[in-house]
Formats: structure tokens, sequence, C-alpha cells
């Protein structure tokens, strides 16, 4: 059974993703960070006849990631990554904290660049293959009160770009998925967002990249 790993895999729309791909007939690598979150998710595939295994990990670590992830290929036949969690401080520029800044430049981007680095090796020449990362319109277009989180999803912008011309003569897709803001738990401890009814839902949004899952840009707006 073909494997897709998905990091961030506990809720939002990481949680939705696992629940299509496992709908899809892939089996599926719940990471993140949060056991409890995450069992929550293999629940919710186990109950749709879908297969899933949990790994907690933490992608902003180097060592833990070559460790833990590296390892995926020799227990599953992967096929698949996306690079879904992701942390995101807003505000004024001159606010942020030292350890808000470090938190999104290495989760965000350094994480992707772990995960990408310890894993396509060994998926690249696999007929069916993919790497998504979940990038966000922040990596589109620079947002008031975003300067370093759009900092950290240009990054990962330029780094699946250049990925995109490398792998283009090996069989495995690499893709960059845009999408706005949505209705997740990413704003439950702040209030940058007043009016959250009028964003996307996860499913939603999971629904639209499953259905463009071949396609290696996908630009999904938040406004309904």
């Amino acid at each position: 059974m073909q494997s897709v790993i998905i990091t961030g895999a506990g809720t939002g729309l990481g949680k939705e993703l696992a629940l299509k791909y496992a709908g899809l007939g892939f089996h599926i690598i719940l990471s993140g960070r949060r056991e409890a979150a995450l069992q929550e998710t293999k629940e919710a595939i186990s109950s749709q006849g879908g297969k899933a295994d949990i790994l907690i990990l933490d992608i902003s670590k180097p060592a833990e990631v070559k460790e833990k992830a590296a390892g995926l290929p020799e227990q599953f036949d992967l096929y698949g990554v996306i690079n879904n969690a992701g942390v995101g401080h807003f505000g004024p520029f001159e606010d942020l904290k030292d350890e808000e800044l470090h938190d999104m430049l290495t989760v965000n981007l350094m994480g992707t660049i772990y995960m990408a680095q310890a894993l396509l090796p060994a998926i690249k020449q696999k007929k069916g293959s993919f790497l998504m990362n979940i990038i966000s319109t922040a990596g589109l277009r620079g947002k008031a009160n975003e300067a370093a989180y759009c900092a950290s999803k240009f990054a990962a912008r330029g780094f699946t770009e250049s990925l995109q011309k490398e792998y283009e003569n090996d069989p495995v897709l690499i893709q960059a998925v845009y999408m706005g803001g949505m209705d997740t738990p990413f704003w439950d401890h702040n209030n940058y967002i007043s009016d959250r009814s009028r964003l996307r839902s996860p499913a939603e949004v999971a629904g639209i990249i499953t259905e463009n899952r071949f396609e290696e840009k996908i630009v999904i707006e938040s406004g309904k």
C-alpha cells in the first residue's frame, strides 16, 4: 500500500488532507508534535475504513528529522510527502519577538527543507510520487503586519520553484499550494482575524487541493 506522510496532521488542513488522501486509498503517516491530536485524526481515518500510523516529529530539529523521517522508506512504500506544518505570528513588525521570528523561519522554511532533503531521495524515481509544499498566499504577495511570516513563505516558494526545476526530469511531482486564510485553530491564540466566517473551511480547501492534486501550482484565495 502506497504511503503519504503529512506534517501537522493533527488539526486543520493537515487533518483534512489526511482524510482526503486516505479516501484516495493511501496509507497515511500522521506527523506532528502532539500525539493526542494525531490520535484523533487516526481514529477518524479508521472510521472511514482507511489506514494510518502516527509519527511524533518536530520538523524544526534536523537531527530528529534525519533519525525519524529518513527511516520511513525502510518501513513503508513511501510515495508522497505533504509539508503542511506551519506557524504564524502577526502584528507590527517592530513588535515581533526574537523567538517568534525564529519559530516561523525554522518551522515554515527549514522544516520544509529538512523533510524534503530527508525524503526526496527515496521517492524521486517512483512514478506517481509527489512532494507537496503547503505555502500560503503569503508566499505570493506581501501583507501588512505579516512581514516575517511572508518572508518565511516567500523563501518556501523560492525553495519549491527551485526544486521544480532541479527535479523536472525525474518522475516526482513537486507541488506548491498557495491558499488564503482558513477557519482553523491557527487563529485561536490571536485576534488577527476579526471575522473568521469569511474564511474557507479546511475541509473545503483540502477538497480543492485533492481535486487538483496533479497540478504543479494550486492557488486558493481565502474568500468564499
